[in-house]
């Protein structure tokens, strides 16, 4: 391998910038270098045939930063981005996405730890909320939470379904004082207000019985637990 300076003899200089570092038999980058860009930008790090490749530090103008592997010109690995409003990324890329496991700390201090697709969060996954200390733990699609999930409070929990963030469908609130109210999340459409363009939502929580701790799974049919709760409550007001 030869060592070239940032000299006339860099014909990407005025694409790419000043460049000190390794370059094979062609002239091209390859082995480890340092690159200063024109729009500003930073990387230093490992080089292949002029493309960043393996390990290296991508310093952007703005202030943000990544850390970890690269694939033929693009993340692709394990890598840590800092992004410049205070939150970071590190985990898993493919092409230049958040893709695989990774956990994500927010600006506010929140985190999600679990599965990315295309950039978003997407299989499963537990989200922190740091202020309040409540937590969701399920699943994601396309970056809301979808289908069999559980948010966990302080004194108390909520298993069931959720749709496009939201509880929807058979569910369970579990208390720590050792019970179960099983209900069902309704959603129900407001009247349209004069000058809105569209109806609003809200959602509706029908208790149906209050059990001792059970195993549940959602959507499992629960007619019959109701009934025989439903009995239980009847004796115990006679």
């Amino acid at each position: 391998m030869s060592y070239v300076g940032s000299d006339e003899l860099d014909d990407d200089r005025s694409k790419l910038g000043q460049y000190e570092g390794d370059r094979n038999e062609a002239g091209e980058r390859h082995g480890v270098g340092k690159a200063d860009l024109l729009n500003g930008d930073i990387y230093q790090g490992q080089y292949e045939y002029g493309s960043r490749h393996g390990q290296g530090t991508y310093r952007f103008e703005n202030g943000a930063r990544y850390v970890g592997d690269y694939y033929q010109n693009k993340k692709h690995g394990q890598g840590t981005f800092y992004y410049p409003d205070g939150s970071q990324y590190e985990g898993s890329w493919v092409e230049d996405l958040r893709q695989g496991h990774g956990v994500y700390t927010y600006p506010n201090g929140d985190t999600y730890d679990g599965e990315w697709l295309l950039h978003m969060r997407h299989g499963q996954g537990i989200y922190h909320h740091s202020e309040t200390g409540s937590m969701y733990k399920g699943s994601w699609v396309n970056g809301k939470m979808e289908s069999a999930g559980e948010y966990i409070h302080s004194n108390h929990r909520y298993k069931g379904n959720f749709v496009n963030n939201s509880p929807r469908g058979l569910g369970k609130y579990v208390f720590d004082t050792g019970c179960e109210q099983h209900g069902e999340y309704h959603q129900a459409e407001q009247d349209r207000a004069e000058g809105e363009l569209a109806s609003t939502t809200a959602l509706n929580w029908i208790p149906k019985y209050v059990t001792g701790l059970t195993l549940w799974t959602p959507g499992k049919d629960t007619s019959g637990g109701e009934k025989e709760s439903a009995s239980a409550e009847e004796g115990a007001e006679n």
